[in-house]
């Protein structure tokens, strides 16, 4: 209990800190610092862009779960892996790669110039590049949720509505989309968050939002106390997406869990080559054509004479965090999970409900909240490794927590019970049984910690000492500064390695639900 408490409160001194620090400066300052027409013009653009993301990655979600699990589909098994690799490109690696092709003097332009075609329209850049590229290589992740929602939904009330003489439009829209709300709220949960707290990709395609004013505002300013204030801004933005999301959920009723029947595949007739066409394109535009652009200027460097040992020790520097982090997250997690699930209690509901605070939290906002913090009261700490790990762990424990909740939730207590009945202590039983049962979620919890730290790139910047590199922020130095090929290298290391978490956390499932 000691220790899911103790858990629990430190990993939301960052945000209690930011508040602290923002206050610090008086309401007068705060004031004129958060209702000023710069902040409400940052606001605007901000939510246009969360919005605009949404408009475009939910239908082209819906569209692509239900043709892979609904339709005739030719290769459907095949392109419901496709669909959901854009998770292998984190959003700046995206970025680097839309810019090479469709910016200034990128590949599209050098292609046409023959032709007499010597300026292209700057919409790499800007709203247009930001809102493409988020909504392009971030929609697998409400097209998983929406996929496992068409796959858990029974297929009676769909056939109830063809026996009407309803269309499959008609079908779609009455019967399937609102079966749809659960996974399409959470899914859009997600988008939004992300879209909120993206950092990489808006600073290349160069569009202002929240994230980059208030990195541009800790690192340009005497007075931070503008980037705590800012900061405020973007949690309130957060807490108030999650508390829509909490309250949208809780008026649907229950879902069910498992249909009775496979659903039958609707053919699509003469749209069945279209709309291959169609998902074939998709996978070009943002699988098939970034790989090549990075690959491409792999290449080049390499040529050039750039070795392999530029990104090498910065890929040592992101593995070893990713793995600190990793462990330090699924151990903390432990003891959290195991008092809300095994003894439950008002006071362990609360305690696993502060351990979600880091999802409420950019990690932008995490990384100064630690900053003020460690600089004012534990000096030592700032510019360690440590700290940077400590970053990570705040801002990704949710992710160990659900998974060794979902582990234990599947793990009948009687083999606990009855060890205990044998004259086992807790810790023996920890040891012996729990662990060893529950190890499978854990490597999950592990794997999804490990990939999500080794994307990370605001925090990273702000908090990794002097001289010490990751391939997160080699990709963006580089790319920012428009030297494409000492890009390249990193971005390829850091595509690989995540390619290993995403085919064991999401392609293998995938393929294994599509064998049944």
């Amino acid at each position: 209990m000691l220790g899911a408490i103790a858990t629990a409160l430190a990993v939301n001194v960052p945000l209690a800190y930011i508040f602290v620090r923002a206050a610090g400066a008086g309401w007068p300052r705060y004031a004129e610092v958060v209702f000023s027409q710069q902040t409400l013009a940052l606001l605007a653009r901000t939510l246009l862009l969360v919005g605009g993301v949404l408009c475009l990655a939910v239908p082209l979600s819906v569209t692509l779960a239900w043709l892979v699990t609904r339709t005739d589909l030719p290769g459907r098994r095949v392109w419901a892996v496709v669909a959901s690799l854009p998770l292998v490109f984190p959003s700046y690696v995206a970025a680097f790669a839309w810019v090479s092709i469709w910016g200034p003097k990128g590949f599209v332009q050098k292609a046409l110039a023959p032709l007499g075609i010597e300026i292209l329209p700057s919409w790499a850049y800007g709203y247009s590049g930001a809102w493409l590229v988020l909504a392009l290589f971030t929609y697998p992740y409400v097209y998983l949720l929406v996929v496992a929602g068409l796959r858990k939904m029974d297929p009676s009330t769909e056939e109830a509505a063809r026996s009407l003489g309803r269309s499959p439009w008609a079908v779609f829209f009455s019967a399937v989309l609102p079966q749809l709300k659960r996974p399409l709220y959470a899914g859009s949960l997600l988008m939004a968050l992300y879209t909120l707290s993206d950092f990489g990709a808006v600073s290349i395609v160069r569009y202002k939002t929240f994230t980059l004013s208030i990195y541009n505002a800790y690192r340009g300013l005497f007075d931070r106390s503008v980037a705590a204030s800012l900061a405020t801004v973007l949690v309130v933005i957060t807490v108030a997406l999650i508390v829509l999301e909490s309250w949208l959920s809780s008026r649907l009723p229950p879902s069910q869990v498992r249909p009775s029947r496979p659903p039958e595949r609707l053919a699509l007739g003469r749209w069945r080559w279209p709309a291959t066409l169609a998902v074939v394109l998709l996978a070009m535009v943002n699988l098939m054509a970034p790989l090549a652009v990075v690959v491409h200027w792999a290449v080049k460097a390499w040529r050039l004479g750039n070795p392999i040992g530029v990104a090498g020790e910065a890929a040592l520097h992101s593995l070893g965090v990713a793995v600190l982090a990793a462990v330090a997250a699924v151990a903390l997690s432990l003891p959290v999970s195991i008092w809300a699930m095994r003894h439950g209690g008002w006071l362990a509901r609360l305690t696993l409900g502060m351990t979600y605070s880091g999802y409420a939290l950019p990690g932008l906002v995490i990384a100064l909240s630690l900053v003020f913090f460690a600089t004012r009261l534990v000096p030592p700490l700032y510019q360690t490794v440590l700290l940077l790990v400590v970053a990570y762990v705040v801002r990704f424990l949710p992710e160990a927590v659900s998974a060794t909740r979902a582990s234990l939730g599947a793990l009948a207590p009687i083999f606990e019970e009855a060890a205990k009945s044998l004259g086992r202590g807790s810790w023996s039983v920890l040891r012996t049984i729990t662990l060893p049962l529950i190890r499978p979620g854990l490597l999950a919890g592990a794997g999804l910690v490990f990939l999500t730290t080794m994307k990370e790139l605001p925090a990273t910047l702000i908090l990794r000492p002097t001289g010490f590199e990751t391939l997160a922020t080699r990709v963006w130095t580089a790319t920012s500064e428009g030297v494409y090929s000492q890009a390249a290298l990193p971005a390829l290391a850091l595509v690989g390695t995540s390619a290993i978490p995403v085919y064991f956390l999401i392609v293998r499932p995938v393929l294994s639900e599509h064998s049944r």
